[in-house]
């Protein structure tokens, strides 16, 4: 099993996730171990669809915004671990415990996005998440998602 730390760009997001604009909340890898953990980053814009209504006069992103990126940064660990065609592949989330807010995040802040494979067992992954700018945590959970391959010729 290699240790070699791996960055991948947006191009190559594109290519492992479904997920497009303004959906698409993982920017760059900053660091991915296969079967460990990753290290991925959100610039957060003032350009971001849901700061228009959240809030208009002081722009907080959303938790449940913050715990998808971080079910995005998962999925690009798993996909690392069982590659997958993102066109007959969805990644669900399917469980989040221990949920917690720490941190306002606003535009102009880079959300720091942390994930660590816990246990792959019956089809469900779990990890450790955790969302962090300038080194402090802003979110924290425990994830669970899974993997199933559809059939588009059906």
């Amino acid at each position: 099993m290699s240790t070699e730390k791996i960055n991948l760009d947006i191009h190559k997001i594109l290519t492992l996730l479904p997920h497009r604009y303004p959906i698409l909340l993982v920017d760059r890898v900053l660091e991915l171990e296969p079967h460990k953990s990753i290290k991925a980053l959100k610039n957060v814009s003032i350009n971001e669809p849901y700061f228009q209504g959240h809030f208009p006069t002081r722009p907080v992103m959303p938790g449940v915004l913050i715990l998808e990126a971080l079910a995005q940064t998962a999925a690009l660990l798993t996909f690392s671990e069982e590659p997958s065609d993102p066109s007959n592949t969805l990644y669900l989330f399917v469980g989040i415990d221990n949920a917690r807010f720490k941190r306002v995040v606003e535009p102009g802040d880079q959300l720091m996005l942390h994930c660590t494979f816990e246990r792959h067992m019956r089809g469900i992954w779990k990890f450790k998440a955790r969302a962090e700018v300038d080194g402090v945590v802003a979110a924290e959970a425990d994830l669970m998602c899974a993997v199933r391959h559809t059939d588009k010729d059906a």
